[in-house]
């Protein structure tokens, strides 16, 4: 079962929640939602702060789906999937509104792209990072520009190049990735729901206008992103990646 779910939750505060049963990795289908959803929050006068999460309490998210790659045959078919989660990085940049990253468990790949894309970012102890995208013959084209972005070249290098292993929450946030990192949940959501009620509270058009800010230098993402998702298009069609999810998926 996959989903992306919408509430409100207080005057001004809207949450997104994203779900699917194998650890929470992104389909085209669960990209797309969560793109509008973002998307529609941002056309939403009554809001003024989203918060964006994924339910469960082990994986914030694990990047791509693998069923879905598995199944791509075509550079088209490819070139769509991995411009889903352009466009959620997309809409995070452009919605106008103050987006708060909720990272509960380990970010990998494209989860750590969407971690990267939010505006404000809280974590647990139990939140490590991993951009593995070099380990199935791909590489993380579309989300790297939002990891560069906050972490800075060379931490993003580090992370890309050393694909197989984790790094903990603590590095994220001595890089930027993180603001905070909270020993359980429940102090995490805590601060998460202070934060969102004081911006809640804060001049809707002083934050629109420091969102632009903030972005500044990022105008040609609507063309860059992608031109990112047609790299992994073609990539994912190679013998090695193909190999490489095989070994993978035998192993579940």
């Amino acid at each position: 079962m996959a989903y992306v779910n919408t509430q409100k939750v207080d005057d001004g505060i809207f949450e997104i929640t994203f779900f699917n049963e194998a650890q929470n990795s992104l389909p085209s289908e669960i990209l797309v939602q969560l793109s509008e959803a973002i998307r529609s929050a941002g056309l939403n006068p009554d809001v003024k702060v989203i918060i964006l999460k994924s339910a469960g309490d082990r994986t914030f998210c694990a990047g791509a789906s693998f069923t879905e790659l598995l199944s791509i045959i075509d550079f088209e078919t490819g070139k769509k999937f991995f411009s889903g989660f352009a466009h959620v990085i997309n809409a995070i940049r452009t919605c106008g509104k103050i987006v708060i990253g909720r990272v509960q468990g380990k970010a990998i790949g494209g989860g750590v792209g969407i971690a990267a894309a939010v505006d404000y970012c809280l974590a647990t102890t139990q939140a490590s990072i991993k951009l593995s995208e070099l380990t199935i013959g791909i590489g993380p084209f579309v989300v790297g520009p939002a990891v560069e972005r906050k972490l800075g070249l060379s931490a993003f290098s580090q992370l890309t190049l050393n694909a197989s292993e984790f790094y903990s929450p603590q590095w994220g946030k001595e890089r930027g990735l993180f603001v905070d990192v909270f020993e359980t949940v429940e102090v995490m959501d805590a601060a998460i729901l202070d934060l969102a009620k004081r911006l809640a509270s804060y001049n809707a058009e002083a934050l629109s206008n420091l969102k632009k800010i903030f972005w500044e230098g990022t105008e040609d993402w609507d063309k860059l992103l992608l031109e990112r998702a047609a790299i992994s298009g073609k990539l994912v069609l190679s013998d090695f990646t193909k190999n490489q999810l095989t070994a993978v998926d035998s192993k579940k």
